[in-house]
């Protein structure tokens, strides 16, 4: 048996890949570049975008191989309204779509798949269980819960497939919408909150979202969905006030009537200069926390990171990062279609 993990050289692959190689299991990763990662030289790459049926021909799977999909557009960077449904569809569904098919003919059965919170929209009820109802605000949830609802055909037709459904994911080597964050406290900057910050907002480490798929797959891949999100995360208030003291930085929080903002979110979303993408700023004050007591009784997993200390971590690698590029060294990895 060998596990096969489609964009496994992206953010949550590269820790996956990492952790089942030291494992000692045979791994082989299929993505559109290769990073310069240490576990390359006890695994398999394939070169491979996941939108091209075509090039499926160059993977060889066994009947009794784990496969995962990690292939992802994410929310960021930011695409105007009438690009969002070109940029996400084709590699979060149809992506998909092809890795599953490719299964199929393989006579392979066990899938580990990333789909989003984003699937769940506007808060109903607090905190939210895999249960909540499903009413995506934009192309990414519902590109996402699209493949959701493949899976579920798949495993009418006895497939093993379990879904995972993260929050923000934050870790080493991915800043994402959270360097607009940094750059404010680091250039001493008001920070502005969409609403008063009373409500908590719930990261999820990426060493524990990769934790997840591995412990999926010791588990027996059970049909199931989960969610995966820290343990008592803060109210952004705190959040954020303990970013700004950690920076020694002069900035200050700022509350904001939330409506407003949204509103005037809505124009420039409207008139094609995005700031932050709607299904991130139409949720921002809400009480968006997932319970993840499903995945800990059933997998046994555990949230080991808090938001606090992720946060600044994160921070620090921007920093980190700053003073590499001024010494002529790249700030940052290059952006790619990877979970």
């Amino acid at each position: 048996m060998k596990h096969v993990l489609f964009g496994g050289d992206g953010f949550v692959g590269r820790v996956l890949a990492d952790r089942l190689v030291k494992d000692g299991e045979e791994v082989v990763v299929c993505d559109i570049a290769r990073g310069d990662v240490p576990h390359y030289a006890h695994c398999r790459f394939i070169n491979l975008d996941v939108t091209d049926r075509a090039q499926f021909d160059k993977v060889d799977i066994a009947a009794d191989d784990m496969v995962y999909n990690l292939s992802a557009k994410m929310l960021s960077p930011l695409q105007i309204r009438a690009k969002r449904h070109e940029f996400f569809w084709p590699v979060n569904y149809y992506g998909t779509e092809n890795i599953i098919d490719k299964m199929a003919a393989s006579e392979a059965y066990r899938l580990v798949h990333y789909t989003t919170d984003m699937i769940y929209g506007h808060t109903f009820t607090y905190p939210q269980t895999e249960e909540h109802p499903a009413n995506p605000l934009g192309e990414y949830g519902l590109s996402k819960l699209a493949t959701e609802d493949l899976a579920a055909r798949w495993r009418e037709r006895g497939m093993r497939i379990s879904l995972f459904r993260p929050r923000l994911i934050i870790g080493p080597g991915r800043l994402g919408i959270l360097s607009k964050l940094f750059k404010l406290v680091d250039y001493n900057l008001p920070v502005p909150m969409i609403g008063a910050g009373r409500n908590p907002y719930q990261f999820i480490s990426v060493f524990d979202c990769a934790e997840a798929a591995r412990l999926a797959w010791k588990a027996g891949v059970p049909n199931e969905a989960y969610n995966l999100g820290s343990d008592n995360p803060p109210p952004v208030r705190k959040l954020l006030g303990d970013l700004v003291r950690h920076a020694g930085s002069r900035s200050f929080l700022l509350p904001t009537p939330g409506w407003a903002v949204k509103r005037t979110l809505d124009l420039f979303d409207l008139v094609n200069l995005p700031i932050m993408d709607p299904e991130q700023y139409l949720i921002a004050d809400e009480m968006c926390i997932l319970d993840c007591s499903k995945a800990k009784e059933q997998l046994g997993w555990s949230a080991d990171y808090r938001d606090e200390d992720m946060l600044i971590a994160a921070f620090d690698e921007y920093r980190g990062g700053l003073a590499a590029g001024d010494r002529g060294a790249q700030a940052t990895p290059k952006s790619k279609a990877t979970a």
